[in-house]
């Protein structure tokens, strides 16, 4: 995890140690127990039984993804965030264990149904994943730039022709963003981009402050989170544009599953742990109204 504080010690690789220096404790608000929640017996009953025998959601997560997942507490390797705590709310809610397995960002989808029972990690929802796998939401996030602080590359959104720019790899913001914007330097005759895709978040924004690369596309939670932690090594550039849901990814075939999902989320919005949940980790602001399974998206 990204060592974001000031002077930014160590510019190096993602390591353990440093994980456990960023988001080891939520802060938007007073922090949410998600066991405090308590479990719907009708919803546990519209569990598949599979899974109900086995009594514990497998959940597969990035957690290089402050502040909605990543490694931290006393230790330096539980699981903390936002999507964290969801996770366990909804595993409560559904009279489940929960138990989080770090992972690879772009092994999570092929893995569902088989390694995983949900990916929980800040799943854009796209028309290409929705072929892929079911997705409830529950979050609502853009996308945004960063460079560093004071633009000394003097990067420029509407010239990215040409530029090293940072991504996650298989995030929405490679796949779809990025590739969008290249297709278009290269049709227009212009030097594609230098894509530097790493495997994770914390990776590009650590290749950012060293100035490695020109600047960095992300969600918008992250570029804020990422900005908040730099002891004023980055800023934000642009506007936050794209809004789309963000979903938890259930396996194709398991309908069932996402609808129990989907249920269990929209009763912990009516009963306001979900709210408090967001809150507590300073992301309020992107809370939605209702969940959804496989909800209509433009992209």
């Amino acid at each position: 995890m990204l060592v974001l504080t000031a002077g930014l010690v160590g510019l190096t690789a993602c390591t353990t140690a440093s994980q456990s220096a960023v988001a080891n404790t939520p802060s938007g608000g007073p922090a949410f127990n998600p066991l405090s929640v308590t479990k719907d017996d009708a919803l546990a009953a519209s569990v598949p039984a599979a899974i109900r025998s086995k009594g514990t959601l497998t959940i597969g997560s990035d957690t290089t993804f402050p502040p909605a997942e990543s490694l931290g507490g006393s230790d330096g390797q539980t699981a903390v965030g936002y999507d964290v705590d969801l996770a366990k709310a909804i595993g409560t809610k559904l009279g489940l264990k929960v138990s989080i397995s770090t992972a690879d960002f772009p092994s999570i989808l092929p893995s569902l149904g088989t390694k995983y029972d949900l990916g929980v990690s800040s799943f854009f929802i796209t028309n290409e994943r929705l072929k892929a796998v079911n997705l409830v939401s529950y979050f609502q996030g853009g996308t945004q730039w960063a460079v560093q602080k004071g633009n000394p590359k003097n990067f420029d959104l509407d010239n990215v022709c040409g530029k090293n720019i940072g991504v996650q790899s298989g995030s929405f913001q490679e796949t779809e963003d990025l590739a969008g914007r290249n297709a278009k330097c290269i049709s227009e005759g212009k030097p594609a981009i230098n894509i530097v895709s790493l495997k994770s978040q914390t990776d590009v924004s650590t290749r950012l402050v060293a100035g490695g690369i020109d600047a960095m596309p992300a969600a918008s939670i992250t570029i804020a989170y990422a900005i908040t932690q730099s002891g004023g090594q980055l800023q934000a550039l642009g506007d936050v544009y794209g809004a789309s849901p963000v979903g938890i990814a259930v396996a194709k075939n398991d309908i069932p599953l996402a609808d129990a999902v989907a249920k269990a989320v929209n009763k912990l919005m009516a009963d306001g742990d979900y709210k408090k949940i967001l809150d507590a980790w300073g992301n309020g602001s992107g809370a939605i109204d209702h969940a959804k399974v496989n909800p209509d998206v433009s992209k």
